[in-house]
């Protein structure tokens, strides 16, 4: 029987500049994809698909805006945009909160950095981003 999981069973870590991070609680992107090569035979024969290079998208990481833990470090985040190599990694969780495979990994460049919306009318949660560009395929 196939371990279930959920999209909540993730423990999702980051590290940047060996600056370690904590956990985050969402992660979008990351998707593997790859060029599209075909080739046009003469006398109207099919199509033939060659294939491509693989890449992968951007990352983005996001928490919650905890002042005590995130304001004194996100000047700090935000100047490693461009530059600052940073490691994800996403454990799965089974149902009791305790690894369920080994870690995806990525690593990459930290992209941006984004405080979170500010509106006086809203009562919604504080959402810090930090975008990667990552390197080739996830390990």
């Amino acid at each position: 029987m196939p371990n279930p999981t959920r999209e909540d069973t993730w423990l999702v870590t980051i590290n940047i500049e060996g600056r370690d991070l904590g956990i985050f609680d969402k992660l979008e992107g990351g998707e593997v994809d790859s060029d599209e090569n075909k080739y046009y035979p003469g006398g109207m024969a099919p199509e033939i698909s060659l294939g491509g290079r693989q890449t992968i998208g951007e990352l983005t990481a996001s928490r919650y805006y905890d002042t005590q833990r995130d304001h004194p470090i996100f000047a700090w985040i935000r100047q490693q945009a461009g530059a600052g190599r940073g490691i994800v990694s996403a454990v799965p969780l089974d149902f009791h909160g305790n690894p369920a495979g080994p870690p995806i990994v990525y690593t990459g460049i930290v992209k941006t950095a984004n405080l979170p919306d500010i509106d006086s009318e809203s009562g919604d949660a504080a959402v810090m981003e930090i975008d990667f560009t990552l390197d080739g395929l996830v390990a």
